[in-house]
C-alpha cells in the first residue's frame, strides 16, 4: 500500500495560499497609491524599545527635524522607540510624517506623530519592506535589533546586486555600529573575500544630524544621482 506523504488537508492549505494572493495584491495596490503621492522622503530605522529619555531617541528626533528642514519628509515603521522619535521630529518640523505599520504580536503600535492620511497598515513584511525601498531617498539607521539589521542588509544587497538604484545608507552612532563595520572589513572582506572593497562604499557611518545632512547633500547635490520617483 502506497504511503501517504502529505498530511490531511494539504490541498486545502494550497488553496488558501492561492487566495492569499489577492490580499497581497491589495496591500501592494493600496501602498503604491498612497506612497506615490508623498514626495521625497528619507526612512529612519531603529529599535522599537528605545525610550523617550534615551540619547538615541533624542538624536533620532533631531535627525528627523534636520532632514525635514532640508526638504525631505520622513518615513518610519510607524511604531514606538526610534520610529516614534523620527515621526516626532518630522511632525515638530512641519514636514511629511509617514508610518508603515506592521501587525505584530508585541511591541508594535502606531505612534501619535504620523500624519493621519499617511498611516498605513501591513500584514506582510515583504510588502512593507518594498514600500521603504521604493519610496525612500535614503536610509538612516540608528541603533536597533534584528528588524533594523534586516532592513539594513536587504537594502545593501539590493543596491549591491543592482536590483534598485543606489541611495545613501547612513548608520548613526559610531560606538554602536563600529564593531559591525570592523567585522565586515576584517572577516568578510579581508579574511574570506565574500564582499568587494567597493561594497563598503555603500555605507556611511556618522554621529550627528549635521553629518547625516552632509551625506545626503553630497549624494544628491554633488553627484549625478536623482530622486527615485
Amino acid at each position: 500500500m502506497k504511503k501517504e506523504i502529505h498530511p490531511k488537508g494539504w490541498n486545502e492549505i494550497k488553496t488558501n495560499d492561492s487566495w492569499a494572493i489577492f490580499k497581497i495584491m491589495g496591500e501592494f495596490v493600496s501602498g503604491f497609491e498612497k506612497m506615490s503621492k508623498i514626495g521625497p522622503c528619507v526612512s529612519i530605522f531603529g529599535s522599537a524599545r528605545t525610550k523617550p529619555d534615551d540619547d538615541n531617541y533624542k538624536l533620532a528626533e533631531r535627525v528627523a527635524y534636520k532632514i525635514v528642514e532640508n526638504g525631505y519628509g520622513i518615513i518610519t515603521g510607524g511604531g514606538p522607540g526610534i520610529m516614534e522619535a523620527g515621526n516626532k521630529g518630522a511632525h515638530l518640523a512641519g514636514g511629511t510624517s509617514v508610518g508603515l505599520n506592521i501587525d505584530l504580536p508585541f511591541e508594535q503600535h502606531d505612534n501619535p506623530y504620523i500624519d493621519a492620511d499617511k498611516n498605513l497598515d501591513f500584514d506582510y513584511f515583504f510588502v512593507r519592506k518594498l514600500m521603504f525601498v521604493k519610496y525612500s531617498q535614503g536610509f538612516v539607521v540608528l541603533p536597533g535589533g534584528f528588524g533594523t539589521l534586516d532592513e539594513l542588509f536587504e537594502s545593501i544587497t539590493l543596491i549591491q546586486t543592482k536590483k534598485i538604484e543606489q541611495f545613501p545608507i547612513i548608520l548613526v552612532g559610531k560606538s554602536y555600529w563600529s564593531g559591525l563595520i570592523d567585522w565586515i572589513k576584517t572577516t568578510m572582506l579581508e579574511k574570506h573575500g565574500t564582499i568587494s572593497p567597493k561594497d563598503l562604499d555603500l555605507i556611511h557611518i556618522v554621529d550627528s544630524e549635521d553629518e547625516v545632512i552632509a551625506v545626503l547633500d553630497e549624494f544628491y547635490n554633488e553627484s549625478q544621482h536623482s530622486f527615485n520617483f
